[in-house]
C-alpha cells in the first residue's frame, strides 16, 4: 500500500513539473507588423448613431514572439472611435503579446456628433497607432458622418416612451407601438437634410404630410409612418435626370447606411394608411427593405380613392410590398418587386386598377408562401367563420405578372360577394396543368370577359431580378405588344421614355441605350 501511495505522489510531481514552463520571452515589436487593410473605412453613418463593428487583422509574420508596446488612437480619449483589442475595450493598450506566425483582431466602432452647425456631411478621421517613436506604424480610420433631422417619441419622467395605436388585434385589443404625432412644423419633409424616424410618425387627423422631391427618409427598426383617418400623405417626387443619384426621387429605407444592409429586408415596418384616410398620393417613391411596404385600408363604401400611386417602386419587403384591404387603389408605372410573400395583395374586396405595372417576385431569401399577385374578396375569422366584401373590380392593363414560381396569380372568391376582375394585354405566369376543375373557373384564360389578349408563361428576360432591376432586355417577350389605347394618358414610362408608338408591357419601355 505504501509503495502504491509513493508511486502516486511521484507521478503527481512529475505531472506538475512537466506542466510548468517559463513565461514566453517576447521581443519588442520593431515596426514589421502587417495588416489586412491599409485604411479602415467605416462607411457612412448618421450623427449620434453608432456604426456597425469593423475589423482589422494584425499579423506577426516573423519567427519571434513579440510584444506590441502600444496600440491606440492618435486622439486618445478625445477620439469618437472605440476599440476592442484581444477582448478588452478601450482607446489605448500597452504591451499586447502576439505569437510568431499568429494574428490579432482589432474591432472598431464609432459614434460621431456633428459640431459644425449647418454642415450636412463631415469626414471624420483618426489614426490607429501600433508602437511609438521611429518604428511606429499607422492605419487611418475614415468615416463619413451625415447630419439629419431626428424625429422620435417623447420619454416620460418614469422612462416610458410615448405610444400610438396602430390598429386592433384579433382579440379586439389596441395594438400599441412607440410613436408620436407630427407637429404642424414637422408636416413638410424637405430635401435639405435626411430624416431619421424612430417609432411610428403619425399624421394627425385633418392634416397632410407633404414630402418634397429629393427627400430622404430613413427608418429605425420597428418604425414607420401611420396616416390616421381624415389625414393624408402626399409624396411629391419627380423624375430624376441621373438614375444613379435619383436626385428628385423620394427614398424610404432603413437607417443602416452600411453597404451590407443595402438589400436586407424587414429593417423597418412600412407605411400604414388607416381606414378613413382618402386621396393619398405617391409619385416617384422608391420604398425598400420594409416589412410591409404600404398597407392601405379602405372602407366598404368605395366612395373615394384610398391611394393613387404612380412612377414608384416598392421592393424587398419581408412580407408584402403593397397591401390593399377593402381599398380603392390605382397604380401607373409601378414596380412591385421581390417580397417574402406577395408583391401585390388585393385583399377583402375593394376596387383596384393597375396600368403598366410590373408585378414580379423572384424572392430567394426563404420559402415564399404566396404568389406575386394575390386577390380575394373574403377572409377567415375566428371560429371558422368568414367575412366577405365585394370586389368591385381588379383591372390590370398592359401589366406583367411574373416570378420564379410556375404560378404567380392567386384568386380566392367566396362566390357570395361580387368578384369582378379583368386582365387585358398582360403577360401572366400561370401553369394551369394541375388545376382542379373547380379552380379552373377563375383561371379560364379563354374567357374574354376576364382575360383579354394576354400571353401566358413566356420568358420575360429582366436585367437583374436579384437586384430588383426589372427593366426589359432585347429578348423579352413583353416588347411591343402593349395595347396603345391604355397609353393615352401614360405616354411615358417610369424613366420618362416615350411609349406611344409600340408600348412594351410593364413599367419600363425597353431601350437599347440602357
Amino acid at each position: 500500500m505504501k509503495l502504491f501511495l509513493t508511486l502516486i505522489v511521484l507521478f503527481a510531481l512529475l505531472c506538475s513539473i512537466g506542466s510548468c514552463r517559463k513565461d514566453f520571452d517576447y521581443t519588442t515589436s520593431n515596426g514589421n507588423l502587417e495588416f489586412s487593410k491599409d485604411t479602415v473605412f467605416l462607411d457612412t453613418v448618421f450623427a449620434n448613431i453608432g456604426s456597425s463593428t469593423y475589423s482589422l487583422k494584425v499579423y506577426n509574420r516573423s519567427k519571434d514572439d513579440i510584444s506590441i508596446p502600444f496600440i491606440g488612437l492618435e486622439q486618445g480619449d478625445e477620439s469618437s472611435y472605440r476599440l476592442n483589442v484581444d477582448g478588452a475595450a478601450g482607446k489605448t493598450f500597452q504591451n499586447i503579446p502576439l505569437m510568431s506566425k499568429d494574428s490579432l483582431y482589432i474591432f472598431i466602432e464609432t459614434t460621431v456628433t456633428l459640431e459644425n452647425e449647418g454642415a450636412n456631411q463631415l469626414l471624420y478621421t483618426d489614426v490607429l497607432q501600433f508602437g511609438q517613436g521611429a518604428t511606429s506604424q499607422q492605419i487611418p480610420l475614415v468615416t463619413l458622418v451625415q447630419d439629419a433631422i431626428f424625429l422620435y417619441p417623447k420619454t416620460a419622467s418614469d422612462g416610458q416612451k410615448e405610444t400610438v395605436v396602430l390598429g386592433i388585434d384579433a382579440n379586439g385589443e389596441d395594438m400599441l407601438s412607440p410613436g408620436f404625432e407630427l407637429e404642424n412644423d414637422q408636416l413638410q419633409f424637405t430635401n435639405e437634410k435626411p430624416y431619421v424616424i424612430y417609432g411610428f410618425a403619425v399624421v394627425p387627423k385633418e392634416k397632410t404630410l407633404s414630402i418634397d422631391a429629393g427627400a430622404r427618409v430613413y427608418f429605425h427598426e420597428n418604425s414607420g409612418i401611420l396616416v390616421q383617418p381624415e389625414a393624408q400623405l402626399a409624396i411629391n417626387g419627380t423624375l430624376s435626370t441621373d438614375q444613379q443619384l435619383l436626385e428628385n426621387e423620394v427614398i424610404f429605407e432603413g437607417d443602416r447606411l452600411e453597404p451590407e444592409y443595402g438589400d436586407v429586408s424587414g429593417q423597418w415596418e412600412g407605411i400604414r394608411i388607416a381606414s378613413g384616410s382618402v386621396d393619398n398620393t405617391i409619385e416617384y417613391l422608391t420604398l425598400k427593405n420594409a416589412t410591409i411596404g404600404i398597407f392601405a385600408e379602405g372602407e366598404s363604401s368605395f366612395s373615394t380613392p384610398t391611394l393613387n400611386i404612380k412612377n414608384s417602386q416598392v421592393h424587398n419587403s419581408s412580407k408584402i410590398n403593397l397591401w390593399g384591404k377593402t381599398a380603392v387603389i390605382s397604380g401607373e408605372n409601378l414596380v412591385l418587386g421581390n417580397a417574402g410573400s406577395s408583391s401585390l395583395y388585393c385583399n377583402l374586396g375593394g376596387s383596384y386598377s393597375f396600368t403598366h405595372t410590373t408585378i414580379a417576385n423572384y424572392w430567394t431569401e426563404s420559402y415564399r408562401p404566396s404568389t406575386a399577385l394575390t386577390i380575394n374578396n373574403f377572409e377567415q375569422t375566428e371560429n371558422n367563420g368568414s367575412i366577405g366584401i365585394d370586389l368591385i373590380k381588379a383591372d390590370f392593363k398592359n401589366c406583367i405578372i411574373d416570378g420564379n414560381s410556375d404560378f404567380e396569380l392567386s384568386h380566392s372568391s367566396n362566390e357570395l360577394n361580387r368578384y369582378n376582375f379583368l386582365f387585358s394585354s398582360c403577360t401572366i405566369t400561370a401553369n394551369t396543368t394541375n388545376l382542379t376543375s373547380e379552380s379552373k373557373k377563375l383561371y379560364n384564360f379563354e374567357d374574354s370577359s376576364k382575360y383579354k389578349n394576354n400571353i401566358l408563361n413566356e420568358p420575360l428576360e429582366f436585367v437583374n431580378t436579384s437586384k430588383n432591376d426589372f427593366r426589359l432586355t432585347i429578348t423579352s417577350s413583353a416588347l411591343n405588344i402593349g395595347d396603345k389605347t391604355f397609353t393615352l394618358n401614360i405616354s411615358k414610362d417610369i424613366l420618362g421614355k416615350d411609349r406611344t408608338e409600340t408600348p412594351d408591357l410593364g413599367a419600363y419601355e425597353f431601350s437599347s441605350t440602357d
